[in-house]
C-alpha cells in the first residue's frame, strides 16, 4: 500500500494537470493518513480497546458553479489520476491533453504534541482510566456508575491545488472523558467532565484526571438535591466556558459564508450594523494554540487566522472557505474544513468565543436578585434562518438574593440568537474554553467554544415548577 511519503510534488502536479485538462477551472488534491486509538472503562471493566488507520485522497474539480468530487484509498499515481478523471467528468469539455500545474514551495507544519499517543503504552492508558474511576467513586457513596474513556488521533495530510497551494500538517488530538451516575431518592443523576486538546498525552496529568473525575462525580451528587426548574422569562448567568456552545450554535452557524450567500441566515447583509450588545465581541480563531479547534492550516491549505465577527456589538465579517470566498471576490479566512479525505471541505468554525470583560463573576451574581445560574449547557438545536434555539441545561442553580442556591433538574433554555446577543448586560473576566464536536451536513469536526461568565437580562426557561 502506498504511503503519504510517496505523494511527491511531481506526483501531485501530474494529478492536478490531468484534472485541469479535463475541464476544470480549479482542482485540489487532499491526501490524508489518520490513526486513532481509544479505550473505555465501564463499571470497572475494560469494555473497549481499539485502534484504527484510514488513509486515502479526495480530489475535487470545480468548473463554474459545479463541483465534481471523488475519493480513493489507492494512493498510487494511477489511483489518484483515476479519481481526478472521475471528479472532472462533471465538467468535461473535451479536447484532452495535459495542463501544466506548478506548485509553490511546500509549507510544512508539525504537531504540538510533546508526548505522542503512539508512545504511550496501553497499560498506561488503562491505569489512567482506573485512576479516574477510583477518584470518582471515592467522592461520594451515592456514585453508582462510572464510565471513563480516553481517545487520540494523529492526522497527517497534504493538500495541493491548481493555484499553487502546497502544504502539509500533522494534527494530534487527545481527549479524556469521565461520566458518573449518582443514585438517590430523586432517582439517577449524571455528571460529566472532559479533558481535551490539540496536544499529546502531556495534557493528561494525574492531577487533571483526578480533577475531572471529582468534578463529574460532584456534579451528579449535587443534582440529587435538585428541584424542578422554574418556567418563564428570567435573567440567566452563564458560567465561564459553558455558554460558548450557545453562541456557537445560535450565532456562529449563521455567520458562516455558505448560509450568508444562500440568504439562509438572519445575519445576511448586516455587516456594519449593530447586532448585539456593545459588550459583545465574537471571534473565531483557529490559531489558539492547543485548543480543541486549533489549526495551523485549514483543510484547503490556507493559514489559520483570527477572525473578528462581531466587534463591540457591530457585525464586521463572516467566516469563509475557498469556494464561498471565490464567489464573493475575496480571500478565504482559513475556515475550510472537512471530516476526512472522503468529504468535501466547507466553511466551518474553529475556536469560537466571546472576549472577556472587566467585572468579576462574583459581582455579576451578587447583582442578580433572582435568576438561573447555568454551570453547564448540554446539546441544542438552532434554526440558522431565524436564529431560534433550544438548549438543554445539564447543570443549573437558582440565584436568589444575589447568591447561588438550590440545584435545578435538567431543563431547557429557549430563545433566539440575535435577541440573546442584545441581552448581554454584564461580562466577567474569568474566560475559559470548552471542547466540542460540531456537526454540519453530516460531517463532524472538533471545535472549541468559550466565554467568560456573563449575564443575559432575560431568557425563557422551560422548567416544570409552578
Amino acid at each position: 500500500m502506498h504511503s503519504l511519503e510517496s505523494v511527491t510534488r511531481g506526483f501531485l502536479e501530474n494529478v492536478l494537470g490531468v484534472a485541469m485538462a479535463r475541464g476544470g477551472d480549479f482542482a485540489e488534491v487532499f491526501v490524508e493518513d489518520r490513526t486513532t486509538s481509544s479505550a473505555m472503562l465501564d463499571q470497572r471493566r475494560v469494555e473497549e480497546l481499539s485502534s484504527g488507520r484510514d488513509r486515502g485522497a479526495g480530489i475535487r474539480v470545480v468548473v463554474g458553479e459545479t463541483t465534481g468530487f471523488a475519493h480513493t484509498a489507492d494512493l498510487s499515481e494511477r489511483g489518484l489520476i483515476a479519481a481526478a478523471e472521475a471528479a472532472a467528468s462533471v465538467a468535461r469539455r473535451g479536447g484532452g491533453g495535459v495542463v501544466e500545474v506548478r506548485l509553490g514551495e511546500q509549507r510544512n507544519y508539525e504537531s504540538l504534541a510533546s508526548i505522542a499517543p503512539q508512545d504511550v503504552e496501553k497499560s498506561r492508558k488503562i491505569a489512567m482510566l482506573k485512576h479516574a474511576d477510583d477518584v470518582a467513586r471515592s467522592t461520594g457513596a451515592a456514585i453508582s456508575q462510572v464510565q471513563v474513556g480516553v481517545g487520540d488521533s494523529s492526522r497527517h495530510f497534504v493538500v495541493a491545488n491548481s493555484e499553487g497551494v502546497y502544504a502539509s500538517d500533522h494534527q494530534v488530538r487527545t481527549r479524556f472523558n469521565v461520566q458518573c451516575v449518582a443514585l438517590g431518592d430523586s432517582g439517577m443523576q449524571t455528571g460529566y467532565r472532559p479533558i481535551a486538546g490539540t496536544r499529546g498525552f502531556e495534557i493528561l496529568t494525574d492531577e487533571k484526571i483526578a480533577e475531572a473525575a471529582r468534578g463529574a462525580a460532584q456534579q451528579a451528587l449535587t443534582k440529587l438535591r435538585a428541584r424542578p426548574a422554574p418556567s418563564g422569562d428570567l435573567p440567566v448567568v452563564l458560567a465561564g466556558g459553558t455558554g460558548g456552545i450557545l453562541f456557537h450554535e445560535a450565532c456562529g452557524h449563521g455567520l458562516e459564508a455558505d448560509a450568508i450567500l444562500k440568504q439562509a441566515s438572519v445575519y445576511a447583509g448586516k455587516v456594519g450594523e449593530l447586532v448585539a450588545s456593545p459588550l459583545v465581541t465574537l471571534v473565531d480563531d483557529g490559531t489558539v494554540s492547543g485548543e480543541w479547534g486549533y489549526l495551523a492550516i485549514d483543510d484547503e491549505g490556507r493559514p489559520s487566522s483570527r477572525n473578528v465577527l462581531i466587534e463591540n456589538g457591530v457585525l464586521t465579517d463572516y467566516m469563509w472557505d475557498f469556494l464561498q470566498a471565490r464567489k464573493d471576490g475575496r480571500s478565504s479566512s482559513g475556515n475550510g474544513r472537512r471530516q476526512s479525505y472522503q468529504h468535501l471541505p466547507m466553511v466551518r468554525m474553529t475556536n469560537t468565543y466571546l472576549l472577556e470583560g472587566s467585572e468579576s463573576a462574583d459581582e455579576i451574581i451578587a447583582q442578580t436578585p433572582r435568576g438561573v445560574y447555568v454551570a453547564q449547557l448540554g446539546g441544542g438545536q438552532v434554526n440558522t434562518t431565524t436564529g431560534d434555539f433550544v438548549f438543554g441545561m445539564t447543570a443549573a442553580f437558582m440565584i436568589e438574593d444575589g447568591k447561588i442556591t438550590t440545584p435545578l433538574r435538567d431543563c431547557n433554555l429557549i430563545g433566539n440568537g440575535p435577541d440573546v446577543l442584545k441581552r448581554v448586560d454584564a461580562v466577567a473576566n474569568d474566560f475559559s474554553m470548552t471542547p466540542g464536536t460540531c456537526g454540519k451536513d453530516g460531517q463532524q469536526v472538533p471545535v472549541g467554544t468559550g466565554q467568560a461568565t456573563m449575564r443575559l437580562t432575560g431568557v425563557t426557561i422551560g422548567g416544570t415548577a409552578g
